[in-house]
């Protein structure tokens, strides 16, 4: 983030990654809009959007390329914006992003190291792509199975950062790679505070839990689980399935929001009104550091 004046900062972020579901087109809408998602967790506006597109012509050839380019162009005027350019090279395997930017108010940004006690989390999207692309890349499940997994991918967070400007948060993130338990982390440590996360309030996609239990679910799952679980006190009532959901790797996931109590019921107001894929209060920050788990906030 660049102030550019007193009234007007710029966002520039990129992200890009390779292929997590077979439709080429949908490659493309989903890694659009998880580079998106960095300009509104932070309360920008995007404007512009560059492309980084990397294909194996003599494998799957220019017709794949272009699909995924036609995704990446559906997403980007959903948000409002334009693929200005970008750069692709004949790459070894497919890879597909964004360099994003955007413009705010440097009095409305949003950070994720400015919650407070007492806070509030709300998610926006329900947890489980990462559980459940691994199954579809695994053949656990079908394209037909895997359409409402695409469909949250594919969501713009545009509507959840509308709501958090028009309420007023304290905080935010959004939710991808490093879990709902790493982001978490991550906006508690920021701060100075403990998270308190209830597995009972997550919203999950249907099926994820399933194929989690069956022992189907990627590789970072595992490698976070191993990262923030030595800073994680578990209550007695969280299952083994609860902890791997928690950090399932996500792409393209929610937003997640740290608000002042008294403005909870506002924000999911809003939220509704924006039609977000899920609007659920799963936490509260508190004092201490890491994170404690537990289903409800009266099981600890």
């Amino acid at each position: 983030m660049y102030r550019l004046r007193d009234d007007l900062a710029i966002v520039q972020t990129l992200d890009f990654f390779m292929p997590i579901v077979d439709d080429p087109y949908d490659f493309g809408r989903i890694a659009a809009a998880n580079a998106i998602s960095d300009v509104y967790a932070m309360g920008a506006e995007p404007v512009t959007a560059l492309a980084i597109l990397g294909v194996p012509i003599k494998v799957v050839g220019l017709d794949v390329a272009a699909e995924i380019m036609r995704g990446g162009t559906a997403v980007c005027a959903e948000a409002g914006i334009r693929i200005a350019g970008g750069h692709s090279i004949d790459d070894t395997e497919p890879k597909f992003g964004l360099s994003v930017t955007g413009v705010v108010h440097p009095d409305q940004i949003l950070r994720n190291d400015t919650a407070r006690a007492g806070d509030l989390l709300v998610l926006t999207k329900p947890l489980g792509t990462g559980a459940l692309s691994h199954g579809l890349k695994k053949g656990r499940l079908t394209a037909d199975e895997a359409v409402p997994a695409v469909a949250c991918m594919v969501a713009l967070n545009k509507g959840a950062a509308a709501a958090a400007r028009t309420v007023g948060v304290q905080a935010a993130t959004d939710v991808t790679g490093f879990s709902l338990l790493g982001h978490a982390l991550e906006m508690a440590d920021g701060a100075g505070l403990q998270v308190e996360l209830w597995t009972s309030a997550l919203p999950v996609l249907d099926g994820a839990l399933a194929l989690i239990a069956d022992g189907c679910h990627p590789g970072a799952t595992g490698r976070n689980l191993t990262e923030y679980s030595p800073r994680t006190q578990w209550g007695v009532d969280v299952t083994e399935v609860d902890r791997k959901l928690l950090a399932d790797a996500q792409t393209s996931g929610g937003l997640l929001l740290a608000v002042a109590p008294d403005r909870v019921a506002a924000l999911l107001a809003a939220l509704a009104q924006e039609r977000t894929l899920a609007a659920s209060v799963v936490g509260r920050m508190g004092t201490g550091a890491g994170a404690r788990i537990c289903r409800d906030p009266a099981s600890w």
